[in-house]
């Protein structure tokens, strides 16, 4: 019997994967939900292709515009709302949440309240909100599954367990190293937009490749797997893979390592979150092991790229600052993309953010709210002063 998925961000590039996974899966997946920021044309498109029932816009001003695009028979559901109805709708097996920013905390909560599995494709769930995800997840008995290439791998590598067990000595997230993994230090003030964008074997969004070159993203990750795997942050690090075909392995304590290998293609790890705990034949590429000729390994360089040392700390202090680490990095890079800040400038005023911030409890969705408002706020005052 096929999954029934509701898809929260199908516009993005996870979201257009994710829809081929389904398609290329028929008797496996079955989208019966869609829900975009502003996208309406290709929303439209998306609900016509699959022949879902209900689609959701988070823009509420474009709610018309994507009614008049559609079938009667289709129901339109609209703002922060409108998220929550399609999150929690009853006939929903898994609910796969690749909404970018803070819009997708609601619904995500919403569908682990509904008792629905979630594929988790947005950072901020966990890195803003991981104690009280991770909680209710429990507390309703629900799966977390994670969808970012290095999360599934882990999870892979774990078969689906737990990671705080005894016998994990370590989590290894790879990472590529970005545009700029050999670029001296005095040379990243000197760093333009569009170099920051060529990234060398992931096609991503702006923001989430512009993190790639920062080492945020990779930061992100570390306070994103303390949760999703139960594991200190003491015990979880990062190496530079440049082949990015490793996505992330698993050191035990009698010294084995289990790595997942595939081809850089985020269909892989998102067909294996909507089918676990199966794996499907399907469409996907595997490795030509002779082609690859080498895979190569370094240590980042944490003291040119400190977004690893700042992730680090927010982890451990725990409480709001994990929201406060997140929300800085959007508002610099936001800056930097408009060009009021410069690249090194980024991590610059995401630490000066974290300094001023005072850390409190993370337990209530109210108190993360409010630490990632001060920060964003806090962090434009920042980027204003030119110095």
């Amino acid at each position: 019997m096929s999954k029934k998925v509701v898809l929260l961000g199908s516009t993005g590039s996870i979201g257009c994967s994710t829809l081929k996974v389904a398609q290329d899966l028929p008797e496996e997946i079955d989208i019966i939900a869609l829900a975009a920021n502003d996208n309406v044309a290709k929303l439209a498109e998306q609900a016509r292709d699959t022949g879902v029932k209900h689609v959701a816009i988070y823009d509420a001003t474009r709610r018309e515009e994507l009614r008049r695009l559609l079938p009667d028979d289709v129901t339109v559901h609209c703002g922060a709302e409108g998220l929550r109805e399609i999150a929690t709708l009853a006939e929903a097996d898994i609910v796969l949440v690749a909404i970018v920013g803070t819009a997708g905390l609601h619904p995500a909560l919403a569908a682990i309240r509904a008792g629905k599995d979630l594929a988790i494709a947005s950072k901020e769930i966990l890195v803003m909100a991981g104690e009280i995800i991770t909680q209710e997840a429990a507390i309703s008995g629900v799966k977390l599954l994670p969808v970012d290439s290095e999360h599934n791998a882990i999870y892979q590598c774990l078969d689906g367990r737990a990671g705080g067990e005894a016998d994990v000595s370590r989590l290894i997230l790879t990472a590529s190293g970005g545009p700029f993994r050999d670029t001296p230090a005095e040379e990243l003030n000197k760093v333009t937009l569009a170099q920051a964008l060529k990234h060398p074997t992931w096609k991503m969004g702006r923001k989430i490749t512009i993190d790639s070159a920062s080492m945020f993203n990779k930061g992100l990750e570390m306070i994103e797997a303390r949760w999703l795997f139960g594991i200190g942050m003491d015990r979880i690090d990062v190496v530079v893979h440049p082949q990015s075909i490793i996505h992330s392995m698993v050191e035990f304590i009698d010294g084995s390592v289990l790595a997942q290998l595939s081809n850089t293609d985020m269909c892989f790890p998102i067909q294996y979150a909507l089918t676990w705990p199966a794996r499907k034949k399907a469409g996907l590429r595997p490795l030509d092991f002779p082609a690859l000729g080498k895979l190569e390994f370094f240590a980042p360089r944490e003291t040119d790229f400190p977004a690893l040392r700042l992730a680090r700390q927010a982890g451990l202090t725990g409480g709001t600052l994990p929201a406060v680490f997140n929300a800085a990095n959007e508002v610099a890079v936001d800056a930097f993309i408009a060009g009021d800040l410069s690249f090194p400038g980024i991590w610059q005023r995401v630490e000066a953010t974290m300094a001023a911030h005072q850390t409190r409890p993370a337990n209530e969705l109210d108190a993360v709210i409010e630490a990632d408002s001060w920060a964003r706020q806090h962090c434009r005052s920042l980027v204003a002063v030119r110095h």
